[in-house]
Protein backbone atom coordinates (compact mmCIF):
# COMPACT_ATOMS: atom_id res chain seq x y z
CA UNK A 1 0.00 0.00 0.00
CA UNK A 2 1.37 3.27 -1.29
CA UNK A 3 0.62 6.65 0.85
CA UNK A 4 1.00 9.81 -0.35
CA UNK A 5 1.81 12.65 2.27
CA UNK A 6 3.37 15.46 3.08
CA UNK A 7 4.69 16.63 6.63
CA UNK A 8 4.87 20.28 7.73
CA UNK A 9 6.21 21.65 10.96
CA UNK A 10 3.94 24.38 12.23
CA UNK A 11 3.55 26.69 15.48
CA UNK A 12 0.04 25.91 16.33
CA UNK A 13 -1.90 28.42 17.99
CA UNK A 14 -2.58 26.23 21.09
CA UNK A 15 -0.24 24.31 22.93
CA UNK A 16 -2.84 21.77 23.01
CA UNK A 17 -2.43 20.75 19.24
CA UNK A 18 0.05 18.37 18.80
CA UNK A 19 -0.60 17.43 15.25
CA UNK A 20 -3.20 17.37 12.58
CA UNK A 21 -4.20 15.42 9.45
CA UNK A 22 -5.67 16.40 6.56
CA UNK A 23 -7.06 14.15 3.70
CA UNK A 24 -6.60 16.62 0.24
CA UNK A 25 -8.66 16.16 -2.56
CA UNK A 26 -6.25 14.23 -4.81
CA UNK A 27 -6.13 11.75 -1.64
CA UNK A 28 -2.93 12.57 -0.43
CA UNK A 29 -2.55 13.66 3.19
CA UNK A 30 -0.64 16.37 4.70
CA UNK A 31 0.35 16.04 8.46
CA UNK A 32 0.99 19.45 10.35
CA UNK A 33 2.97 18.69 13.30
CA UNK A 34 3.91 21.19 15.92
CA UNK A 35 7.05 22.36 15.41
CA UNK A 36 8.22 23.36 19.50
CA UNK A 37 8.31 19.63 20.12
CA UNK A 38 11.05 17.47 20.35
CA UNK A 39 12.46 15.48 18.01
CA UNK A 40 11.24 12.20 19.40
CA UNK A 41 7.93 13.55 20.36
CA UNK A 42 7.77 14.84 16.72
CA UNK A 43 8.40 10.81 15.52
CA UNK A 44 5.32 9.83 17.84
CA UNK A 45 3.10 12.14 16.86
CA UNK A 46 3.89 11.89 13.11
CA UNK A 47 3.44 7.74 14.15
CA UNK A 48 -0.29 8.33 15.92
CA UNK A 49 -1.01 10.77 12.56
CA UNK A 50 0.04 7.58 10.14
CA UNK A 51 -1.60 5.03 12.13
CA UNK A 52 -5.04 7.43 11.58
CA UNK A 53 -4.32 7.48 8.02
CA UNK A 54 -3.55 3.48 7.82
CA UNK A 55 -6.81 2.73 9.46
CA UNK A 56 -8.82 5.33 7.05
CA UNK A 57 -10.15 7.34 10.44
CA UNK A 58 -10.87 10.25 7.55
CA UNK A 59 -13.73 8.09 6.07
CA UNK A 60 -15.59 8.08 9.25
CA UNK A 61 -17.82 10.27 11.31
CA UNK A 62 -17.27 9.68 15.11
CA UNK A 63 -14.08 11.84 15.88
CA UNK A 64 -14.12 10.35 19.53
CA UNK A 65 -14.52 6.72 18.55
CA UNK A 66 -11.63 7.26 16.38
CA UNK A 67 -9.37 8.93 19.04
CA UNK A 68 -10.23 6.51 21.44
CA UNK A 69 -9.65 3.40 19.17
CA UNK A 70 -6.62 4.82 18.54
CA UNK A 71 -5.29 4.92 21.98
CA UNK A 72 -6.50 1.66 22.83
CA UNK A 73 -4.37 0.28 20.51
CA UNK A 74 -1.56 2.23 21.01
CA UNK A 75 -1.58 1.09 24.43
CA UNK A 76 -1.94 -2.55 23.65
CA UNK A 77 1.16 -2.37 21.51
CA UNK A 78 3.26 -0.53 24.94
CA UNK A 79 1.62 -3.79 27.03
CA UNK A 80 2.72 -6.56 24.98
CA UNK A 81 6.84 -5.17 24.66
CA UNK A 82 6.74 -5.40 28.44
Amino acid sequence: MSIDYTVRLINFPTSKIKESVVKNEDDSYTIFIEASLSSSEQQKVFKHALEHILRDDFDKIDADSIEYESHYAEMSTELSLV
